[in-house]
């Protein structure tokens, strides 16, 4: 996937330009840049991810990018299942990651996230619209079973904001939730 495409995914929850966003299981950061070039100048992103290697591969991508018109991107070495100390956030995104949490374990990953956002601030999950499990997605979670994961959760009913062929088969989709604003 490239930056336009991932992009895509995931502008119509990035209405504002500037404030603290984070990426996270950002890996190499398509979504980090992504980000980075809907937030503008007077952002933040945190990209955050288990894989150093694939921080630095980020890191050399934006000394290469010179993006000057994009969000600063902070590279920083966590699990988001586990808990990160960041600042409070303006909106997470989480692509193609979810789907590496156990099943018994999503709904309790996903309230940590909310309590990472501010009240009513959009947390973005983008994922494959596929049941089936496979090594690169070991627990697969669609449309319907992460509405009963944001139920679960504590968050808001999920949003779509658009789909797109997989490269690797089926279909991949964006939504959005938000945590209660009266949390």
């Amino acid at each position: 996937m490239d930056q336009d495409e991932a992009v895509a995914l995931i502008r119509g929850a990035v209405v504002t330009q500037g404030g603290t966003w984070a990426d996270l299981g950002a890996g190499s950061g398509t979504f980090s840049r992504a980000l980075a070039s809907l937030l503008g100048r007077g952002g933040v992103v945190y990209a955050v991810d288990r894989d150093a290697a694939a921080l630095r591969e980020l890191e050399r991508a934006l000394a290469r990018g010179g993006a000057s018109q994009a969000a600063k991107v902070r590279p920083r070495v966590g699990d988001f299942a586990t808990d990160l100390a960041l600042p409070e956030l303006d909106g997470v995104v989480i692509a193609n990651a979810l789907h590496f949490v156990p099943y018994e374990r999503q709904a309790a990953v996903l309230e940590r996230i909310a309590g990472l956002v501010s009240a009513g601030c959009p947390i973005v999950v983008v994922e494959y619209e596929r049941r089936r499990a496979n090594r690169w997605v070991p627990y697969p979670i669609d449309r319907s079973t992460f509405a009963d994961v944001a139920r679960e959760a504590g968050v808001s009913t999920p949003v779509l904001l658009a789909t797109r062929p997989s490269l690797y088969s089926g279909t991949m989709y964006s939504v959005v939730v938000r945590r209660d604003t009266l949390a």
